[in-house]
């Protein structure tokens, strides 16, 4: 009986030690990834940074970026795998654009719909803003609109392996698990002739560094 008493007792500590051991690492790897540093990619003087494709003129006036006439995108030259991203944006009437992340242009066509995934930013159709978008398809529904015409909002993307995720002012809107798309660009579009799609912040940190 002693005998059964001790075995049972040291199986006991050697289950909360690596118990303790796993909740030790968990802990230590969220520690790490709230220490990683949040990057601008937009410096709210120019477009150093960023390579346009398409139709779509892109400006700086006043610290905000600006994109209207037609269709087009502009890339970052950041590329990542696993990443947030975060940025303030706000979009004219009748107004279509997306942020794009894990997104590379076309090799046979780089005018075109980059190939990666589009957190869309657009007020009146059903796959409105906060849907998460592949090239030119909604892909994964969003839970309400809740962004006008004209007015600023906020969006975040964070994307870890095939999860990703997109807040609309800080509410979640849209989780999706996805494997296609594995490394890009962010980028923003350009999409109807006389719209206009403004930025003011947009800043990233890489969560694939260790």
């Amino acid at each position: 009986m002693k005998k059964l008493f001790l075995l049972l007792l040291m199986t006991l500590l050697i289950t909360s030690c690596g118990s303790q051991g796993k909740n030790n690492n968990t802990n230590n790897t969220e520690e790490v990834k709230k220490q990683i540093e949040w990057i601008s990619l937009f410096n709210k003087k120019n477009l150093d940074g960023w390579f346009v494709r398409g139709k779509a003129k892109w400006s700086v006036k006043d610290g905000i970026m600006i994109g209207d006439g037609g269709m087009g995108h502009i890339y970052t030259d950041v590329d990542v795998t696993d990443f947030e991203v975060k940025g303030t944006f706000r979009i004219s009437e009748n107004g279509n654009s997306g942020l794009y992340f894990r997104a590379n242009p076309p090799e046979d066509n780089p005018d075109g719909w980059p190939k990666g995934y589009e957190a869309q930013i657009d007020n009146h159709q059903d796959a409105h803003t906060g849907w998460l978008w592949k090239p030119g398809n909604p892909t994964a529904k969003a839970k309400k609109l809740i962004t006008k015409d004209n007015e600023w909002f906020t969006m975040k993307v964070k994307m870890i392996g095939d999860h990703l995720q997109i807040w609309v002012n800080d509410e979640l809107m849209t989780e999706y698990t996805d494997s296609e798309f594995k490394k890009g660009h962010f980028a923003i579009q350009g999409h109807n002739p006389g719209q206009t799609i403004e930025i003011k912040e947009l800043v990233y940190r890489d969560l694939s560094k260790k």
